[in-house]
């Protein structure tokens, strides 16, 4: 974390613009937040923490940064990249960061962004804030962000929950919104071993209040998953807490499965 990242945050007490000092960010209404020896900090409301230690698991987000840094998302996060470029990017916010691979794929590429990341795991901000030491990392929620009105130029949200009304005032006017879900057929090779009755993800295109919609991009790619790299899909993905046992044990009998992978990327612009 750096002071003019820093400055891209907000008091999760009263709201009011908080600086780094020394190794705490501080408010004018003298709140105060030590940084972890990692660099993030823990910036969500005790009222919004709705379980002792909310978001994914250790066992989830370590198995996503174990998948990720694998490279078999290179394509997704390539066209990630891309479509960055191409819109106004000078300050950037990541809404549901997860551990950090996507952020560092951005920050390589365009080093020039100022970016801010939150999630409710402490877990998957730890990760991001040792991998991508010069952004802003902190324990948030995307309903109760803790990040400046009219702050960022670009939000990313990768299938994360949809915060519109906390999407449209961390926006400077003009600003960008980036959606990321799944495509129809994303992971459904892993579905096929997974289920006896694989199933398709339901694609919508969705009008949201105070954006425009844009335009879309769609990139898919197939991928073949060996040996452990295949338990850390399965563990990093929802699939793995909904999964019948027969389903984990066809899996577990694989050396290799072959999926599609398939992000729809959606861009809105702030309405004025």
């Amino acid at each position: 974390m750096t002071p003019p990242t820093a400055s891209a945050l907000r008091c999760p007490v009263c709201q009011k613009p908080l600086l780094l000092v020394g190794r705490s960010l501080r408010c004018p209404a003298a709140h105060s937040f030590d940084l972890s020896k990692e660099g993030y900090a823990n910036l969500l409301p005790l009222q919004k923490k709705h379980a002792a230690d909310p978001g994914d698991g250790k066992e989830m987000v370590r198995a996503r940064r174990a998948f990720l840094s694998a490279g078999y998302y290179a394509p997704l996060m390539q066209t990630l990249v891309e479509l960055c470029a191409a819109l106004p990017h000078a300050r950037v916010v990541d809404a549901g960061c997860g551990e950090g691979s996507y952020d560092a794929a951005l920050l390589r590429a365009l080093p020039e962004t100022e970016l801010v990341g939150f999630d409710l795991s402490k877990e998957t901000v730890r990760l991001a804030a040792k991998l991508v030491p010069q952004a802003a990392f902190c324990v948030g929620g995307s309903f109760c962000a803790p990040v400046r009105d009219g702050w960022a130029d670009l939000i990313l949200n990768i299938f994360s929950p949809f915060a519109g009304a906390e999407f449209r005032r961390m926006l400077a006017p003009g600003g960008h919104l980036l959606y990321a879900v799944p495509t129809a057929r994303h992971l459904y090779g892993l579905k096929q071993v997974l289920y006896k009755t694989p199933y398709e993800n339901e694609v919508r295109d969705i009008e949201y209040e105070g954006f425009t919609f844009c335009y879309a991009r769609q990139t898919e790619a197939e991928i073949t998953v060996q040996g452990a790299d295949l338990q850390a899909l399965f563990a990093m993905t929802p699939y793995y807490w909904n999964t019948p046992a027969d389903g984990a044990e066809r899996l577990a009998a694989c050396d290799s499965v072959t999926t599609e992978i398939g992000f729809r990327f959606l861009v809105y612009q702030k309405t004025e």
